[in-house]
């Protein structure tokens, strides 16, 4: 089929990959190159890098809602377009121009976490089990039937980092399965058990050592890499990358052996950290040579 493909981070690149190897992806759409680095300089989204190392047109608009930008996406004549964290919302005009559509790779288990952050989300509110889900796109924030879905358990460690990559994949191998049945018949999304993903706010970061210690184990997985759970070691800000559950007991924040901080119910055990200015490394390794306070802010 002929497909356009309209995504922007990394998260999209094994989908883009998938669809070229199978169909003809006539243009990439992605969000314009970013100032990034020590010298700011424009940086190709992911999805633009990996498209053009293929050889494949790749258009940067800001906007979708001018005629002129609807004309040049009708003028495609797509099949299908497959839409993976694009990062822009599609006006009417640019749902109807493909021939089936357009199809959203989403990454949960809709009708649960619609919005920007369903992975961290999932994570931090400690959903037993997440995956993709295949939608037919409309206006609505997330709002389409349903085309195909496929599950994958969360585990007790699992942080987003590992949660985005197996995500990728699915959603990869699932919308090549899609496409190969289109048209399919597409179920209406449930009514009951609608939630909202709110994109990540960086203050929601610092850790409440106060707060129980599934509550921070969570807040640790759920933000990693990014922005990554922090906390004040005497001067020092740690990011905290990885964490399991513990034993132990103390006063919050009290630092109990090793890396195992006390909460306001139970302990964590802090498994990897970033110190300032310095790579993520396993804790034992990162913290070597450092003296570590009685307790962490």
């Amino acid at each position: 089929m002929r497909v356009v493909f309209m995504g922007t981070p990394e998260f999209s690149v094994p989908a883009l990959q998938a669809i070229a190897a199978r169909h003809e992806v006539v243009c990439v759409y992605s969000q314009p190159p970013r100032a990034a680095g020590r010298g700011q300089k424009p940086r190709p989204s992911p999805v633009q890098a990996a498209a053009e190392a293929m050889g494949i047109p790749v258009r940067t608009p800001v906007r979708l809602k001018g005629a002129e930008e609807q004309a040049e996406f009708a003028a495609l004549g797509a099949d299908v377009a497959v839409v993976v964290a694009y990062g822009l919302i599609l006006p009417q005009p640019v749902l109807d121009a493909p021939r089936l559509g357009c199809l959203n790779i989403h990454a949960s288990l809709l009708p649960r976490w619609r919005g920007a952050a369903p992975i961290h989300r999932a994570v931090m509110a400690g959903d037993a089990e997440t995956g993709v889900a295949i939608m037919q796109m409309e206006a609505g924030l997330d709002t389409g039937p349903v085309l195909a879905e496929a599950r994958t358990l969360i585990g007790d460690e699992d942080t987003t980092a590992d949660l985005h990559d197996r995500l990728a994949g699915m959603g990869a191998d699932l919308i090549l399965k899609v496409l190969d049945r289109l048209p399919l018949p597409a179920v209406p999304q449930a009514a009951e058990g609608v939630t909202y993903a709110a994109k990540i706010d960086k203050a929601e970061a610092r850790i409440d050592w106060t707060r129980p210690a599934a509550e921070v184990d969570r807040l640790i997985r759920g933000l990693s890499p990014f922005p990554g759970a922090w906390c004040m070691a005497g001067g020092e800000r740690l990011k905290l990358l990885r964490s399991r559950l513990a034993e132990g007991q103390g006063a919050p924040g009290e630092v109990l052996g090793g890396l195992v901080v006390a909460c306001g119910e139970g302990a964590v055990e802090i498994t990897e950290v970033q110190r300032e200015g310095k790579r993520p490394l396993p804790t034992a390794e990162a913290l070597r040579g450092m003296a570590l306070p009685a307790r962490l802010d």
